[in-house]
């Protein structure tokens, strides 16, 4: 059976804090050999013609002051809701700099605390995704985000930071499609801890409709 096809999105050229370069070949890696996944910083692919032929987009997009087009935009929003997977790694949740696609991961990015050690809690374990993942500690930076109202979505990971217990990783239907969010992976060195290694797997292949 030929692996189904994904598209990566990341930064090579215009980084400021989250290079793709090595972080791409961990996620081509992880997904194969179900999904072969194509990474890229031409966003002129996300246009409906390219996604059609996907199963799973990955977001690992650098924060920008500069938004989507709004046919990039509308193209992602409506593959997913048209029945896609879509995939996002840490820095990519700056996909919420387009309002709408913020609204479709149901949560809004907000700051992070200093690069720290950070221990997972595993709160879904019964979730296909989480499925033979423990609790875990991984070095990283502490993302916030404020959850939207009205918007349910099952919390897969939390850790306790500040006071009070956060969000580290959830995941939704959207229409037809699936969107899984991981707050993990500021820099190459994350995609070497397993745990988490298992959840961009499990992630992807959920969000691409494979489990």
């Amino acid at each position: 059976m030929a692996s189904l096809k994904a598209l990566a999105f990341g930064s090579y050229s215009e980084v400021k804090y989250h290079p793709f370069a090595g972080v791409d070949r961990e996620i081509e890696g992880l997904l194969a050999p179900d999904l072969d996944v194509i990474s890229t910083e031409d966003y002129g692919l996300m246009n409906p013609q390219q996604l059609a032929e996907c199963s799973l987009v990955v977001s690992y997009t650098e924060f920008s002051d500069q938004p989507l087009s709004a046919a990039e935009s509308g193209a992602l929003l409506s593959y997913v809701a048209g029945g896609g997977g879509l995939l996002v790694i840490h820095n990519g949740i700056s996909l919420q700099r387009n309002q709408e696609l913020g609204l479709m991961l149901g949560a809004h990015f907000t700051h992070h605390p200093d690069y720290t050690a950070l221990q997972m809690s595993i709160t879904a374990p019964e979730h296909p995704i989480m499925d033979g993942i423990s609790n875990f500690v991984i070095e990283d930076e502490p993302y916030y985000f404020e959850q939207l109202p009205y918007f349910a979505t099952t919390v897969l990971a939390e850790y306790p930071h500040g006071g009070a217990m956060r969000q580290a990783a959830w995941c939704h239907p959207f229409g037809q499609g699936r969107i899984v969010y991981l707050m993990p992976g500021h820099h190459l060195p994350s995609f070497s801890v397993e745990p988490f290694r298992r959840m961009i797997r499990r992630g992807g292949l959920w969000a691409a409709g494979l489990l």
